[in-house]
């Protein structure tokens, strides 16, 4: 297998004890760089951070999308993993999605809900919402997910600029739409219809979610719900973007 260079960005808004429990478990010598990017902790999350002798952004633009962008130009490495502290992801994971992202895959999942895996952390709204937005991609846009929201995942630098999930034009009209600020719409679901959509080379990993650990949940059910559904209708009625290749690689 082919070597590749890979940075873990870690998301952190007050998860200081997410961070003590989890991050230790995360060995340095996985991935090649290891970047924090804080949404303005105030119960001592950076500071730990700090001690630590982590690489730390402080974001000033609000939300997921918002602190992604304000580091990717920044990134060097050949895949990014994209990891949250906060106990839903099982650190000893990494190492599988680096060596499935060896085998050439644009975007690799750790799925939740693959094989044996299951979610700790799911209601009824938030497994019933999972499993509708899966079935929709899979069944009007050609996937093959078993989860195509979770944060837990790996996908080449380039390809979140190659897939359209740079353009704001993406984001933009249904943050307006639905009232939610700039930058907080995530872009993972829209990666994955995307995905789907032209055909790209995707793969997943079995890994359960553990429930929380600490801290507040910051998920937006039917807001954030209601986003990713209408980015999921505009992808299925809408024309190809000219911007976006179709698949490049053979399907294994």
């Amino acid at each position: 297998m082919p070597e590749i260079t890979t940075t873990l960005i870690v998301l952190t808004l007050n998860e200081i004890d997410g961070c003590r429990a989890i991050m230790p478990r995360v060995k340095r010598e996985w991935v090649d760089r290891i970047l924090f990017i804080d949404g303005g902790s105030t119960d001592g999350t950076v500071e730990w951070i700090r001690e630590n002798g982590y690489d730390l952004y402080l974001q000033e633009k609000p939300g997921i999308r918002g602190g992604y962008r304000s580091v990717w130009d920044s990134i060097k490495s050949d895949v990014v993993i994209t990891f949250s502290p906060d106990g839903n992801c099982i650190p000893e994971k990494i190492p599988e999605l680096v060596e499935k992202m060896k085998e050439g895959y644009d975007l690799v999942i750790a799925s939740r809900y693959l094989n044996e895996a299951n979610s700790d952390d799911d209601d009824i709204v938030t497994g019933f919402g999972n499993w509708l937005f899966t079935k929709t991609v899979n069944i009007f846009l050609g996937g093959k997910f078993t989860d195509v929201l979770g944060i837990f995942r790996a996908y080449r630098r380039d390809y979140v600029k190659e897939i359209g999930a740079y353009d704001e034009k993406n984001f933009d009209w249904i943050e307006r739409l639905l009232g939610i600020s700039p930058g907080e719409l995530c872009w993972d679901p829209f990666i994955s219809a995307r995905t789907a959509k032209y055909r790209r080379r995707a793969g997943e990993i079995a890994a359960s979610e553990p429930a929380r650990l600490g801290g507040e949940r910051k998920l937006k059910v039917f807001k954030w719900g209601g986003a990713v559904l209408f980015q999921f209708l505009r992808e299925i009625f809408s024309g190809r973007d000219p911007n976006v290749s179709e698949r490049q690689r053979d399907e294994t």
